[in-house]
């Protein structure tokens, strides 16, 4: 493997063959003479691993490493030991040594002992590098990543959260609209204010809009007192309709109406009242779509979009689906007491293979399964759900050696789009822009494929 070694010794020929031993498995090497020339390289050069000598003048062996511990305690270090000096193998235990090496040097044992050291160090490095992650991530209420898919939703947070702008959140299932919408009220003038929230698709119609306005006693039969609706509850704050998007038709003109002229008419009153809200919706339907299909009012549509803000599929985010493993990891091992620290190398390489159709919601709930069945520190492939062991890739193949494998262009083309239209969630929308397509051209393609 690929590392920088440090080599500490006062003899220089010993150094010279410790080199040559290291240089033949492929690590780069630096020599020092002494404790204080690898305390200066320790400081000008990157490195990854010490092996050092006990016996030297000046800072002895034993010294340096408690130094180099104590300044980098992400560094392992190695020690060179006289053959039956335990009393010396133990000091350097206790001064915080990785491991230790008796002399005369068996050039397997010291290269194997050096790999180890290299692997635990990098491994030291990353979790390091993923808790820091972690903690500088909360800065937006608590969310998480830091891909380039990321950051562009961030920057857009920023820059319309102070504004009273209605927002429409887009995204599919489980990837955190809801808590993007806590943190657009977070960080508005209105965070002092309640936040109130309601998903339209979980109540039935007559109830959906006695809780959006409200209703006044004896309207219907149940109504024995007035009350007052999510939008007058969320007044002076932010009021998140989550699954706008299958908000009955019929309820829709009132919904526009209030949104428009700021007031409120509650179920069976004479009276308008008026409200100081913020609006944020939330869906995972192509509502364009829905717009065609004569299930959503086209003009709401546009009242509710005034600016977007598009939360990329997990799958889609790189590295943040490891941020976020580690992050579960650290909770849930907590939650339950247990000593679970990290992925191994294979499990986290099957968890970026995995397309995660269900996004942060779905690799939470595999993390907290994986926490619970983990036989070891790391979590590995076989801790994993089912699907994601199981999972494999799809790929478009658009050329071939074999002639009997060549397929005709439409076939590409059919192919390349059914897969754009998985990769995006079956939005048809953002699938017809990521293919340069107009909708329409898209629809005809997808009805002659037979596709949904």
């Amino acid at each position: 493997m690929h590392a920088r070694v440090l080599l500490v010794d006062d003899d220089p020929e010993m150094g010279k063959l410790l080199g040559i031993i290291l240089k033949k498995r492929g690590f780069e090497t630096l020599v020092a003479r002494d404790g204080d020339e690898a305390q200066a390289l320790l400081a000008e050069h990157e490195i990854d691993v010490v092996v050092t000598d006990v016996k030297m003048p000046g800072i002895d062996g034993i010294t340096l490493c408690d130094r180099i511990v104590a300044g980098h305690p992400e560094m392992p270090v190695v020690v060179l030991t006289a053959f039956g000096s335990m009393e010396t193998a133990i000091a350097a235990i206790r001064a915080g040594a990785y491991d230790f090496v008796t002399k005369p040097v068996d050039n397997a044992v010291l290269a194997l002992a050096v790999e180890r050291a290299a692997r635990m160090g990098a491994l030291r490095d990353e979790v390091r590098r993923l808790r820091d992650a972690v903690s500088a991530s909360r800065g937006i209420e608590g969310i998480l990543g830091d891909s380039p898919a990321m950051r562009e939703v961030y920057d857009l947070l920023g820059r319309v959260a102070s504004t009273d702008s209605t927002v429409l959140i887009t995204g599919e299932s489980g990837t955190g609209k809801e808590l993007f919408a806590r943190a657009l009220h977070a960080r508005s003038r209105r965070a002092h204010g309640p936040f109130v929230a309601i998903n339209c698709a979980a109540v039935p119609v007559q109830l959906l809009e006695s809780d959006l306005f409200g209703h006044r006693r004896g309207a219907f039969t149940d109504a024995r007192a007035d009350r007052k609706g999510l939008f007058q509850q969320a007044h002076g704050g932010t009021l998140f309709l989550d699954e706008v998007g299958e908000m009955p038709v019929e309820l829709q003109p009132k919904l526009l109406r209030a949104l428009q002229e700021r007031r409120v008419r509650p179920v069976g009153g004479d009276a308008e009242v008026p409200v100081d809200v913020r609006v944020v919706t939330a869906t995972n339907r192509d509502l364009e779509t829905a717009i065609e299909e004569h299930h959503f009012r086209e003009d709401l549509y546009y009242r509710l979009n005034v600016i977007t803000l598009s939360l990329p599929p997990l799958r889609s985010r790189g590295g943040d689906i490891l941020l976020l493993a580690q992050h579960f990891i650290t909770r849930f091992a907590q939650r339950a007491g247990r000593t679970v620290t990290g992925l191994s190398p294979e499990a986290a390489a099957r968890m970026m293979e995995y397309a995660w159709p269900g996004n942060v919601r779905e690799l939470q709930n595999a993390i907290e399964r994986a926490v619970a069945l983990a036989r070891y520190e790391q979590i590995t492939v076989e801790d994993l759900p089912e699907k994601v062991r199981q999972y494999r890739p799809s790929h478009v193949v658009v050329a071939s050696d074999d002639p009997a494998e060549i397929v005709p262009l439409e076939e590409v083309e059919r192919r390349y789009i059914l897969r754009v239209m998985e990769s995006v969630g079956g939005n048809k929308s953002l699938a017809a822009q990521r293919l340069g397509l107009d909708r329409k051209t898209l629809y005809r393609k997808l009805e002659r494929y037979g596709a949904p």
